[in-house]
């Protein structure tokens, strides 16, 4: 945490006494602490990202902030003593996770109402984005209390980079549903969506889902697997889903592991200019033949991942632009591509 975000400085656990050099640091922190004085004495809740493999990759800010609240808050204070005992850090850690935050929650609370600063922190990157911390954020804040972002490592942002499909739109899926229809709706609004998509997945998971977007967007879409980023064995495959996932399922990609999955931008069927003839073969209002008849591919595609076939006339409509009427009365559209 820099001077600018607010307090604290130098360590404000150590007592009185200032060490040679952080005299400057000292007065910044003092003029901090008198304007959190004024702001009624609460503490500050501090949402910490923390590396997401190398230990190296925490930032100065980072550790300015561990080292300098009285408590933070770990998903897994085992994971993050390997932080602390890298870099020197000795502040009391206690054990905030989705199993037990609401029984943790209200002393935490209190911490920060007593004028205590707390920071949060998970096992790997940000709290909040697909880890625990959301309902401490929201409780804090909903009391008008102050929660300060303290930015580093994203897996998001590294399998984005990585990936070397990312387009300017992009959305962040995090995990999938395991099973039923509501895995097989989320399948359906991916295939649908013409942006880049990122997703998190578990290890041993990944030749199904693999199978699952190969099947639900498109075995020809572009993708890419990321595994292990920033770690000793970190890489990155790219290919079509389809060839991604019959690899996977041979075996030729370890699903061992932290895994990032992107996937690519969908091709948007562009109505092309039509002369009369064309016009006379296509209803008014509809579009060329050739993309009403892509459209339909579009919705059989989604009907087969599990879809009713009014919700995926709705969407591919929202997406090409074409009549929804002329999506949904499709007999059979054709092959699933």
């Amino acid at each position: 945490m820099s001077p600018e975000a607010g307090r604290p400085g130098p360590d404000r656990r150590a007592g009185g006494a200032v060490r040679p050099g952080e005299v400057a640091a000292a007065a910044k922190a003092a003029v901090a602490d008198a304007r959190i004085d004024a702001e009624g004495d609460r503490g500050i809740l501090y949402v910490v990202a923390t590396p997401i493999g190398n230990l190296g990759d925490v930032t100065l800010r980072s550790l300015e902030v561990l080292r300098a609240v009285p408590l933070v808050a770990a998903e897994d204070t085992r994971i993050t003593r390997r932080l602390f005992a890298r870099h020197g850090i000795t502040t009391h850690l206690v054990p905030h996770h989705a199993r037990n935050e609401e029984a943790t929650i209200p002393g935490l609370l209190a911490h920060l109402q007593a004028g205590r600063d707390l920071a949060l922190v998970t096992d790997a990157g940000t709290p909040l984005v697909s880890d625990p911390g959301a309902g401490l954020v929201a409780a804090w804040s909903a009391t008008g209390g102050r929660v300060v972002p303290i930015p580093g490592a994203s897996a998001v942002l590294a399998g984005l980079v990585a990936s070397g499909i990312a387009g300017p739109r992009w959305s962040f899926e995090g995990f999938l549903p395991r099973r039923g229809r509501e895995r097989r709706e989320r399948l359906a609004r991916l295939a649908a969506d013409e942006r880049t998509a990122v997703l998190f997945e578990a290890p041993g998971r990944l030749a199904a889902t693999l199978a699952d977007l190969a099947a639900a967007c498109g075995a020809n879409r572009p993708g890419a697997v990321c595994r292990e980023l920033t770690k000793l064995h970190e890489e990155t495959l790219r290919g079509s889903l389809g060839t991604l996932s019959d690899a996977a399922a041979a075996g030729r990609i370890d699903g061992r592991g932290e895994i990032v999955i992107v996937i690519g931008q969908r091709p948007v069927e562009r109505p092309q200019p039509v002369d009369a003839s064309q016009a006379a073969s296509t209803d008014a209002g509809a579009g060329p033949a050739d993309a009403v008849a892509a459209g339909r591919a579009d919705v059989a595609r989604l009907v087969a991942s599990g879809l009713a076939r009014g919700e995926a006339a709705r969407q591919v409509a929202a997406a090409t632009g074409l009549p929804r009427r002329r999506l949904y009365d499709a007999p059979d559209a054709g092959p699933v591509r």
